[in-house]
């Protein structure tokens, strides 16, 4: 399957050399360098264009060794050794010694994913010594359970993130035993992208306790998968003063990665927002999108700790007099938003559409 692979970081640097005394004192470098790269399994084909740009070069580096290509018309392909992160770097020439350079991070993924739900992956019990099972739901049938409710349209200034996508009701479907909710890239109530958000605001909520939530995850620039809660307060404390949980979110494409989950507190700390939280990444040259992980949370008066696979990856102390919100019921929310102030826009290597697959949410007390 040939897509466009996920760049982790840009940096971009503009050169200009007159070590070659022959060359003319005066030089006009190429500009507005773009460059785009698509993936075949382990091979990258890359596609560069610059204005002012006579033929371009481009160094491919694994591990302590690199290969050069040189092109006259911006287009080179090279084959990796395995999956994991490699840098690339591209030149737009004027002459050999006068160029602009541009150093990309790009993702080499299993080649043998091809999408879709997958049907492997970490798995948990659905009894705990010393808990009770107080709530659940299996996403069995073929329709959300009455626990659910859906929220819809771009709330106020995109849900307080400043996200791109319409949520819709016809985004989210229940089949084959799993929750899915899928962005797409369609024009819909003046928006350019869909998605869908529920919540068992008003139905089901909880405090204290384990939860389990055993997803698989989308992946691509600008894609932001949550599996998260807010107090039940927030119609009169408002929000950070409600209170925020966030199970689990990642951020995809450029400047993070589609390996990494985060989790989050947010509160109102003597009347300012305060946040704390950690992350968990998984090894490189897999993605969260290619297995079921179970995102877990164990709270009780004490603290709240988050847990990736029953592997615990941060721990916050809520006794602290600042932290009165976490000792409330607080409600459940996932969705996928599209862009946003944290992830940043979609652009051409981001892949639609994306799902969030949920196996289960399972609540112990």
């Amino acid at each position: 399957m040939k897509k466009p692979v996920i760049l982790c970081s840009i940096a971009i640097l503009v050169m200009a050399s007159k070590c070659n005394p022959d060359e003319p004192n005066v030089v006009t470098l190429p500009t507005n360098l773009q460059v785009s790269f698509y993936v075949n399994e382990l091979n990258v084909d890359v596609q560069a264009n610059a204005e002012n740009a006579n033929f371009y070069s481009f160094f491919f580096y694994e591990g302590t060794d690199s290969t050069f290509i040189e092109s006259p018309d911006g287009l080179a392909s090279y084959t990796f050794t395995e999956t994991g992160a490699y840098v690339i770097k591209t030149r737009a020439h004027a002459t050999y010694y006068d160029y602009i350079e541009r150093t990309d991070t790009v993702e080499i993924t299993d080649p043998g994913f091809t999408g879709g739900i997958p049907t492997t992956g970490y798995s948990t019990p659905m009894s705990y010594a010393g808990m009770t099972l107080v709530w659940n739901d299996e996403f069995d049938g073929f329709d959300l359970s009455s626990d659910w409710v859906q929220e819809t349209g771009n709330g106020s200034w995109g849900w307080g993130n400043n996200e791109l996508e319409y949520y819709r009701a016809e985004n989210t479907t229940v089949s084959d035993g799993y929750l899915q909710i899928t962005a797409k890239q369609e024009a819909f109530g003046g928006f350019n992208y869909t998605s869908s958000r529920i919540k068992t605001q008003g139905l089901k909520s909880f405090k204290y306790g384990r939860v389990d939530i055993r997803a698989a995850l989308p992946y691509s620039q600008g894609l932001w998968p949550a599996l998260w809660m807010l107090g039940d307060d927030i119609g009169t404390a408002s929000w950070p003063g409600c209170g925020e949980i966030d199970i689990m979110e990642l951020i995809g494409g450029s400047g993070y990665n589609d390996r990494t989950i985060y989790g989050t507190l947010h509160w109102l700390d003597n009347g300012t927002h305060a946040s704390a939280g950690n992350n968990s990444t998984i090894p490189s040259g897999t993605l969260y999108a290619e297995e079921f992980h179970v995102f877990s949370l164990i709270w009780d008066q004490g603290s709240i700790k988050f847990l990736r696979d029953d592997v615990q990856y941060h721990e916050i102390n809520i006794t602290g007099a600042e932290f009165t919100e976490f000792h409330q019921n607080f409600f459940f929310i996932f969705n996928v938003a599209v862009g946003g102030n944290w992830p940043g826009s979609p652009d051409n290597t981001t892949i639609f559409p994306q799902t969030m697959a949920v196996d289960y949410v399972r609540v112990f007390q």
